[in-house]
């Protein structure tokens, strides 16, 4: 029964339906939404604010901590609901809406919009609404599969609606690490220093006078669309490997290296599925997002311990975990993001990070966000906040994308998201390029010869060779810079034409 999950006894006469907590979200406010990348996403409110918002004005600023499941963006878009969405999302009808300027998309380190909200930069947050597991004795919510911002969210908001999801087991509880910064100058130092420390409280502490509604649910999250490893992704997997093993023999890593962060998506969860194959033992992860694959390594004894700020994972590893509640709960930790992606935890751990580039140039600039330099794809989500503060910032790709018909390495990136100087190492399925203590041309030089697919090294050595002849501690050709991708808006190709044409015509 849901009332043995609110413990609360002043709070059992707030339950009421979607559409009646709904009402409290009004046109033009700001509403912070719990879900992080799919997980721990309200299932209810959020659709019977899209219906309301088909038949009334209803547009209202969302913050989120990552992307919904649902397709909640999709409805609030379809819905006209979203004046402005910030800090990362995936679904196909708001990045369409976004990119024809309908949406005010606002792309943040995902550490910073806890920040932004405290200090007033953005919001406040009129209403929160966040999915809980349990309200306690105190009236403070316990989450399900993510924390994200919602800690933040409900700090600030004057209004609280809980989203009371009985799917998810009551034995979640103690699952989480709850703590918040506080504010500037007098902030301490974030007490962590171990991945499987525990610093907080297991659940978001809020005054229950500011609980207006509660909503009973019963839905579990949206399963992961990540593919399965491929042909590409274990050969960047085996180089990734073979580099640290190179690292754990110079000296520099430990058998158990220093802890792991994977990037979300299909590149980043497959090759964190090579670790299960390698000689590393006793691994930790503090990483943003924990996916199939770290899971496949907790399971098997490779990794010891994670820690990450939400679960997302496909339907069978869901609903294993939450059969198992108990096992796991012992062996994983999830924080607000703002702790789970802080710069200062970053460092002081010495994280070993992977995330995925959309392309890179042949100096090591990253574009992690923009499709051709203009379109947004989902946005720069936690990889900043990892790459500028690892220990190894390592950015993977495959070399080639389209059947061949763009490549990942180009001569220079059409957006720059990560700067050659917070990149350590790239890695396609061809190689991989060690860039630490090279200068930009020795840069290029690794680069061009172990990421680039053989179609288009031959090309990339040409552009560079004629640039070095004219000078420059980073040579370009700034005419030709941006030449790859104007070809390909012109023929749908990178290729150079008569090749182009001769591989279509094949």
């Amino acid at each position: 029964m849901h009332t043995d999950r609110i413990r609360h006894p002043g709070l059992q006469d707030r339950i009421t339906s979607a559409e009646q907590a709904a009402l409290l979200v009004r046109n033009g406010m700001t509403v912070g939404m719990s879900g992080f990348t799919r997980a721990g996403d309200c299932k209810s409110v959020p659709a019977a604010i899209a219906s309301r918002a088909e038949r009334e004005p209803l547009s209202m600023t969302l913050i989120t901590g990552a992307s919904l499941g649902h397709d909640t963006d999709k409805l609030l878009a379809q819905a006209n609901a979203l004046a402005r969405r910030m800090p990362f999302q995936v679904d196909t009808t708001l990045r369409r809406k976004i990119n024809e300027g309908g949406v005010a998309f606002i792309d943040q380190h995902l550490s910073e919009t806890a920040e932004l909200l405290r200090a007033g930069h953005i919001g406040p947050v009129d209403v929160a609404i966040i999915e809980a597991a349990a309200i306690t004795e105190s009236g403070a919510i316990v989450p399900t599969m993510s924390v994200g911002n919602s800690a933040s969210f409900v700090q600030q908001a004057r209004q609280v609606i809980v989203e009371l999801n009985l799917s998810v087991p009551a034995g979640i509880e103690g699952l989480h690490d709850i703590y918040v910064p506080a504010d500037r100058p007098g902030r301490e130092p974030i007490p962590l220093t171990a991945v499987d420390q525990r610093i907080g409280t297991p659940y978001i502490e809020v005054d229950p006078a500011r609980i207006a509604a509660i909503v009973v649910t019963q839905e579990p999250d949206s399963p992961s669309n990540a593919l399965p490893p491929d042909e590409e992704t274990n050969a960047i997997a085996n180089h990734i490997n073979t580099f640290l093993r190179a690292e754990v023999a110079a000296g520099r890593l430990g058998s158990s290296l220093l802890p792991l962060q994977a990037g979300i998506g299909t590149i980043a969860n497959a090759v964190l599925h090579g670790f299960a194959d390698s000689d590393f033992e006793r691994l930790a992860m503090y990483s943003e997002v924990l996916q199939d694959s770290a899971i496949e390594l907790l399971d098997q004894g490779k990794l010891a311990f994670a820690s990450a700020s939400s679960i997302t994972v496909s339907r069978p590893v869901y609903e294993k975990i939450l059969a198992n509640i108990e096992h796991y709960r012992e062996r994983i930790v999830l924080r607000p993001q703002e702790i789970s992606n802080a710069p200062e935890l970053v460092r002081r751990l010495g994280i070993i990070a992977i995330n995925t580039a959309l392309e890179f140039d042949i100096y090591g600039n990253v574009n992690s966000t923009h499709v051709g330099g203009t379109h947004m794809m989902n946005g720069i989500g936690g990889s900043g906040d990892f790459a500028r503060n690892a220990h190894l910032a390592i950015f993977v790709s495959k070399s080639i994308a389209k059947n061949g018909d763009i490549s990942s390495v180009v001569p220079m990136v059409s957006h720059v998201d990560h700067t050659e100087h917070d990149v350590d190492v790239l890695v396609t399925e061809c190689g991989l390029a060690d860039l630490r203590g090279l200068a930009p041309r020795e840069r290029a030089r690794a680069i061009i010869r172990h990421c680039v697919h053989p179609a288009y090294r031959d090309a990339l050595e040409d552009y560079f060779e004629r640039a070095c002849r004219r000078g420059g501690q980073t040579p370009h050709l700034l005419e030709e810079a941006f030449s790859w991708h104007q070809r390909f808006g012109e023929t749908g190709s990178m290729l150079p034409r008569a090749e182009s044409r001769a591989r279509k015509a094949a």
